[in-house]
């Protein structure tokens, strides 16, 4: 904590805590440069940032008083659904057409416009996710990490996941892939390996929990929704670099252009609509974090993750001298004792810098305070100290491997 000078609307001291300008943590003065860049237009920027800090904040005290459950159905979801049928039907409508023209005349012009506009279909398809070069954990090696998730899943309400990968960030998620829609949780190892026992089952709960919380994000179709879009305004620009090619070229360029940024607006205003239940979602997520953890140990897993850079900081200092998990908690453990005075600050300061109408996950601070303003809950599921230290030792082949990637 760095005090500087006197606040020139309270008189209060200011800080530099996490934000190079002084700010007031009292009257929040200085506060409202803390905004992200969206556009890159700074007036469109902060008229958006207020808009978003309004509806962050009452959305907030909406639901820290109120219940907080899954929703079935928003005019969110509708508008989301809608736009993915209607994007669904147009990449088919293509692909008909396209094979339509192909065998209409075949070989002609038409054959060629039926081959681009397949092409063109191909590209938009629908992507149901893979595992990509992840290597599922076999439940075999690590029985202990197997039984902890399937005591969190029950306690939260959640299917089991079907497959657990091993991260390299500090970072953990659930996703479902493929056709089968196979249930995955991926589990960072430099967070899982920073965490204490009941931070870790807070965490599981809080991962497993997207699979019930009604997430907007996690349907097929709203998925669809949300990435289509990107392509088209993707395979839309034209390089504006490319040879101007005479009027035709320019003409090309300049419609691209347009199209491109339209459909990029529309995408914009596509993931703006789904962001607030999104957000309510990982509310949600939270409290089954606590229910699964106990609420001190949800607390403390959201102020850990206020201060992931100074984590990420000391866990690759770590790893560049050739240590292992072992000495990143270790570090972790120190990194948060120093960072202890500064969290009320960071809570503070993220209530304006995390906040965005595009955000997907509300400002890390209101997190804790909602979970510290709700009922607080026992821990539905206990993690000792042996068995987290078991779990450690079936993660422990995949640690070298990481640490040369934080190394790197």
């Amino acid at each position: 904590m760095t005090t500087t000078t006197a606040c020139p609307r309270c008189a209060e001291p200011t800080v530099t805590t996490g934000f190079p300008r002084p700010w007031c943590p009292s009257c929040d003065w200085n506060l409202d440069r803390a905004v992200p860049v969206v556009f890159g237009w700074r007036w469109l920027d902060r008229r958006l940032h207020r808009v978003a800090y309004r509806l962050t904040v009452g959305q907030f005290e909406a639901l820290a008083g109120g219940p907080l459950v899954p929703r079935k159905m928003t005019a969110a979801r509708f508008v989301t659904l809608a736009a993915a049928v209607l994007l669904l039907g147009g990449v088919l409508a293509l692909a008909v057409l396209g094979l339509w023209l192909i065998f209409f005349d075949f070989f002609s012009l038409a054959t060629v416009g039926g081959i681009v506009l397949l092409g063109l279909a191909f590209l938009l398809r629908p992507r149901l996710g893979s595992l990509g070069e992840r290597r599922p954990l076999d439940e075999a090696a690590a029985p202990a990490l197997f039984g902890l998730v399937r005591r969190v899943a029950e306690a939260v309400g959640a299917p089991t996941p079907q497959i657990i990968t091993v991260e390299y960030d500090l970072n953990a998620f659930t996703n479902a892939v493929g056709l089968r829609r196979q249930r995955v949780l991926g589990l960072g190892l430099p967070l899982w390996a920073t965490l204490e026992p009941q931070e870790r089952v807070a965490l599981l709960g809080h991962e497993l929990g997207h699979f019930v919380n009604g997430d907007i994000r996690r349907g097929p179709l709203t998925q669809v929704a949300e990435t289509t879009l990107g392509r088209v305004a993707d395979a839309l620009d034209v390089d504006g670099s490319a040879d101007a090619g005479g009027f035709i070229g320019l003409l090309t360029r300049g419609l691209g252009w347009i199209l491109s940024r339209t459909t990029s607006l529309l995408h914009l205003l596509l993931v703006w609509t789904s962001q607030r239940d999104s957000q309510r979602a990982e509310y949600l997520a939270d409290e089954l974090g606590a229910r699964a953890g106990g609420t001190d140990a949800a607390v403390r897993l959201e102020d850990h993750l206020l201060i992931r850079d100074a984590l990420d900081t000391v866990i690759r200092r770590e790893a560049r001298a050739g240590h292992g998990p072992d000495a990143w908690l270790a570090a972790a453990r120190l990194a948060r004792a120093n960072q202890a005075p500064n969290i009320p600050l960071l809570r503070r300061l993220s209530r304006h810098a995390d906040v965005s109408l595009f955000a997907s996950h509300p400002p890390g601070g209101l997190r804790a305070e909602m979970l510290e303003r709700r009922p607080r809950v026992a821990a539905a599921v206990t993690l000792t100290e042996t068995e987290a230290a078991r779990i450690d030792a079936e993660l422990k082949p995949f640690a070298e491997r990481v640490r040369r990637d934080l190394a790197g």
